[in-house]
């Protein structure tokens, strides 16, 4: 993981990526659908580093059973080649049960924005699928990420 300070990202977290071969499209550039994944397991390892993920099938915490609501993305250049990448992602809010995501998929030294968008996460109960509070744990590591 990369800390906000090494990367000069005023607020947030940046976490780098690997961008693979089989990410790549036709063209040889990071096809579009990509992207959320790149997202993906940029916050998922970040709330992994602070015990929420998941184990053996399992949530190692209340929190880690959430899912995406809501997801929007602007493309500005193409990615085109393996290697890693930056994703500079913060919480512009968090709301009872929801947690709105800002990002930017950029370039390791942050100096190209290839896309930036916004997602959505709901924490659901398990049991019911309805949205349920985050914990006060969640919302004490969360405030790291509030821009």
């Amino acid at each position: 993981m990369t800390t906000v300070t090494e990367t000069g990202a005023a607020f947030g977290a940046v976490e780098h990526t690997a961008v693979h071969f089989d990410d790549l499209d036709a063209m040889g550039i990071l096809h579009n659908s990509r992207y959320a994944v790149l997202v993906e397991r940029a916050v998922s390892q970040w709330w992994a580093d602070r015990g929420v993920s998941f184990a053996g099938g399992r949530p190692t915490a209340p929190d880690a059973f959430n899912a995406v609501r809501e997801y929007a993305i602007i493309f500005h250049r193409p990615v085109a080649s393996v290697g890693d990448i930056a994703v500079h992602f913060w919480l512009d809010r968090l709301g009872n049960s929801s947690a709105s995501y800002g990002f930017r998929v950029t370039s390791l030294d942050g100096e190209t924005v290839y896309a930036e968008g916004r997602r959505v996460n709901i924490r659901l109960d398990p049991a019911t699928m309805r949205p349920v509070p985050w914990t006060d744990h969640a919302r004490t590591l969360a405030t790291a990420l509030i821009r």
